[in-house]
């Protein structure tokens, strides 16, 4: 059951979701030719800098701990017995080093961009840590402890493997950077003076990892030019959400004043369906917060909005238990998948597996595996017509294995090989599925916000028991409610409890047909 904290983030998910007033069910906007041009250009999937800032201090770490243990095992160990004050060292030190790193802005994309510029930072901090250590034998009495030609050689020896390894890097970070995987692809919401003066603030900031698409602003050409600070006005905001479902976004500035709140609030109910990071500037505002209350792109002070759901580190730890648990359930019940297969190719003529198109990640169309359910000659790709109680267009077998949700096990195919799953999250639906003769996006404002996450083969939502038939708009408003929950409050335990809630909650077939 819900705690009282957890009812309120769910009241507080319904709260947004009624008061988002976009249409995701409207046709695909007409895009101007040159947003066109822009959203047709091949663009490389974006890297985090914060995995790759974090990747580079666990390579080092290990690098730096390896080659203390192995002058160790060279020099020391064959002639003394075996010493854990050299292993605690050897971690110890290398631990320090890399906090020593941090601090000194060794990580910054920048500074791995360039590594010789950064070679004096690293040589003061791997010094500085070596001093200090030093300092810590003569307080402690621990004069003698340690070799000498094992603490000189580790010094010198992992100084000169982490200069090659940063060479290494840089090199590689400079191809990422060519290739626009580091970069931030950004657009602005708002133009005239205020958006004009932000890209120019923005231009302004040395190294800088944004790379500014255009502007969007609902404001005609009298009041907004086609061009504002040399960066192409695109459209407006409508046109926005049909542009970042094209092609990859990764961050919405506003240049609106934090004063025109009726403004901002109306642009932001129509761009929160969206998984960018969504800042509003506040360099022009005359308001003016707490410190903390700011987040800085260089310079330039934003307020935070809205962030890209499960980001960063979080997306990594996401997708490495989708695939390896994925894995491993789909080895432990390939017996019983194997049998499903067979009653299906026994009951009646046609393939054992049925594709059907559904929105997946950002609105875009993947192709989701299931066993066959219904008669080949009466299957329904697109879902225009929901299932019901004794559905004549449904097999034996199918009426079985839909009650028992057997007939999604193959979607674990897509969990592990295709990765256009997750094993939770939002269920995906089909283009054109219905409540009460109305598309889902037609019956519930802010509809495709469940988007900003891939979906997954159970969720929140299924495990409370809003699975199966939605013949009514309660049902669907429900889904999306639970589904908004389950985006705002992700964690990977929240994952594995909902893992482990779905096989009981199986057994409340009642909704399923």
């Amino acid at each position: 059951m819900l705690g009282a904290e957890d009812r309120n983030k769910s009241a507080r998910s319904a709260e947004i979701l009624n008061a988002a007033n976009t249409r995701g069910a409207n046709p695909p906007r007409e895009l101007s030719p040159l947003a066109k041009m822009i959203a047709s250009e091949p663009v490389a999937p974006a890297m985090s800098a914060s995995v790759l800032g974090g990747s580079i201090r666990i390579i080092e770490f290990t690098l730096l701990s390896l080659i203390g243990v192995a002058i160790y095992g060279y020099y020391v160990y064959p002639n003394e017995e075996f010493l854990w004050r050299y292993m605690i060292a050897a971690f110890g030190v290398s631990g320090a080093a890399i906090v020593a790193f941090h601090i000194a802005d060794a990580y910054d994309v920048a500074a791995l961009r360039r590594p010789i510029s950064s070679f004096a930072r690293l040589t003061l901090a791997w010094t500085a840590i070596f001093l200090i250590a030093f300092g810590v034998q003569f307080f402690f009495r621990l004069d003698g402890q340690f070799s000498r030609v094992w603490t000189a050689s580790w010094y010198f020896i992992g100084l000169a493997a982490l200069f090659a390894f940063r060479l290494l890097v840089g090199a590689q970070v400079r191809k990422w950077t060519r290739e626009g995987r580091l970069i931030r692809r950004t657009v602005i919401v708002g133009g005239a003076q205020p958006g004009e003066t932000l890209i120019e603030a923005l231009q302004a900031q040395p190294e800088s990892d944004l790379d500014i698409r255009g502007v969007f602003d609902d404001r005609n050409d009298e009041r907004s030019a086609p061009m504002i600070a040399g960066k192409p006005k695109l459209g407006t905001v409508d046109d926005l959400v049909e542009f970042a479902r094209k092609t990859r976004i990764d961050l919405l500035l506003v240049s609106l004043p934090v004063t025109a709140e009726q403004r901002v609030l109306q642009m932001l109910h129509k761009l929160w369906v969206l998984p960018v990071d969504i800042r509003l500037a506040a360099h022009t505002s005359k308001l003016r917060f707490r410190p903390r209350a700011y987040s800085y792109i260089g310079n330039v002070p934003v307020l935070d909005i809205y962030d890209r759901p499960i980001a960063d580190w979080n997306f990594v730890l996401k997708g490495l238990f989708d695939r390896v648990v994925g894995g491993m359930m789909l080895i432990a019940l390939s017996p019983v998948m194997a049998l499903t297969a067979l009653a299906v190719r026994l009951d009646s003529k046609g393939p054992v597996f049925f594709k059907q198109k559904r929105y997946g990640f950002n609105n875009e169309l993947i192709e989701v595996y299931k066993f066959r359910s219904m008669y080949t000659d009466m299957t329904d790709a697109t879902a225009a017509k929901l299932v019901t109680k004794d559905d004549p267009r449904v097999t034996r077998v199918g009426r079985f294995i839909r009650k028992t949700s057997l007939d999604e096990l193959p979607q674990l195919l897509n969990v592990v090989f295709k990765g256009n799953l997750s094993l939770v999250g939002p269920r995906p639906h089909a283009v054109h599925a219905k409540a009460q003769n109305q598309l889902y996006d037609e019956v519930v404002d802010g509809y495709f916000a469940r988007h900003r996450v891939k979906p997954g083969i159970t969720g929140w939502a299924q495990v409370n028991g809003w699975r199966g038939e939605t013949d009514t708009q309660e049902k669907i408003q429900r889904r999306v409610e639970h589904d908004l929950y389950y985006i705002e409050n992700w964690s990977v335990f929240f994952d594995i409890y909902i893992i482990a809630k779905t096989p009981i909650s199986l057994l409340k077939t009642e909704n399923a047909y």
